[in-house]
């Protein structure tokens, strides 16, 4: 990945000026049920300056996604934390962190503006439910406007880098929730956190039907599709289509033999994903936080969902587990980043190829 030179900071007057320009709306929050804090400064704030001290992580309870991972303390208190998906890649080859300070289709550095990291000087600190085991630092070399060239640490847990979003503003604001994101390098989703593995914080996954043009630009294609981008304001409940893992030819050759293992029946198993490491970087698994739901169109019988080697919950569709693909993230008007499309069917990759789901398989 080419590092290309930091723009200018604050173009447009800072957060709330650049967020209405940027994506052409006022931010709205969504605000669920949170503890007492002391959140003294919206959660959209940038970062402007290397931290004074420790950094403290918290639990804290919503609606829609259960306890969720929040800033534990200072003045962002109560501010809704982040993992990425795509961050697994530093770890698994030391590849820079999918959201850093390279210019973006934004014009806006990812890891100061768009989605702050939460930065630490010393060990963080574990709040109320949260798990030490589980916190941890990564080292940070790409904020070099904020310590003249030197390091900084970024707070993690379960290994993953937390960040908070630019469009919340009040304490366990979610907008920033299963956000099938573009923008990062490479894309990724970005979760809230479950405080007690670490793993993604999802929510009931929602399976419907989505026609959306093959490859962008060719013929349109009604598939099963997940819904995403829950609470994102700019775009919200998008649909992004779904995939099994086969050996076969996909749909259209017929040959949908499971690549992933079988391993019993019931819809907590069915089959063991056999997409990890680097593939679940480029195919994230469709994950819920319990039995997914079924929209029009989709056969609630038919939904399921197996445990995962890390705990999280992965989604099944008549026992094959399912997956994203992360060419198909993009976001509509009015921000235009990508285009809607169906960019993974029939994709052969070294774990075997990815189909599409046709209505009423």
């Amino acid at each position: 990945m080419t590092m290309l030179c930091r723009p200018l900071r604050r173009p447009y007057g800072g957060r709330a000026a650049a967020a209405a320009l940027t994506l052409g709306l006022v931010a709205v929050s969504l605000v669920f049920s949170a503890p007492a804090s002391a959140q003294s400064k919206p959660c959209s704030d940038d970062v402007t300056s290397a931290p004074a001290g420790p950094a403290t992580v918290s639990a804290a309870s919503t609606t829609s996604y259960g306890t969720v991972l929040v800033v534990g303390s200072g003045d962002y208190a109560g501010c809704s934390l982040y993992l990425l998906t795509s961050d697994q890649l530093h770890a698994l080859n030391g590849a820079p962190f999918a959201c850093s300070d390279n210019l973006n289709a934004l014009k806006m550095p990812c890891d100061s503006d768009l989605w702050p990291a939460l930065l630490t000087k010393g060990a963080p600190i574990a709040g109320p439910g949260v798990n030490p085991r589980l916190l941890g630092m990564v080292t940070r070399t790409d904020f070099d406007f904020l310590t003249g060239g030197s390091s900084v640490k970024q707070v993690t847990y379960a290994g993953y880098p937390l960040y908070r979003f630019f469009l919340d503003q009040a304490a366990v604001d979610t907008q920033g929730a299963n956000l099938d994101d573009p923008v990062t390098s490479p894309p990724g989703i970005w979760y809230l956190v479950d405080p007690r593995r670490g793993t993604p914080a999802t929510g009931r996954a929602q399976l419907q039907l989505e026609t959306a043009p093959i490859g962008g630009t060719g013929p349109d294609a009604t598939v099963l599709a997940a819904r995403m981008n829950n609470d994102f304001s700019a775009f919200p409940d998008a649909s992004f289509p779904v995939y099994t893992l086969s050996r076969g030819r996909g749909h259209k050759g017929g040959d949908l033999r499971s690549h992933d293992r079988h391993h019993g029946s019931g819809h907590r198993s069915g089959h063991e994903s056999a997409c990890l490491g680097l593939c679940a970087v480029y195919w994230p698994p469709l994950l819920t936080s319990d039995r997914p739901v079924a929209g029009p169109g989709v056969d609630q019988h038919a939904l399921g969902f197996i445990v995962r080697p890390d705990g999280s919950h992965q989604v099944t569709y008549h026992g094959r587990p399912l997956y994203l693909f992360y060419k198909d993230a993009y976001i509509g008007p009015p921000v235009g980043v990508g285009t809607q499309g169906i960019y993974g069917a029939g994709a052969h990759t070294l774990w075997g190829v990815f189909n599409t789901i046709p209505p009423l398989l």
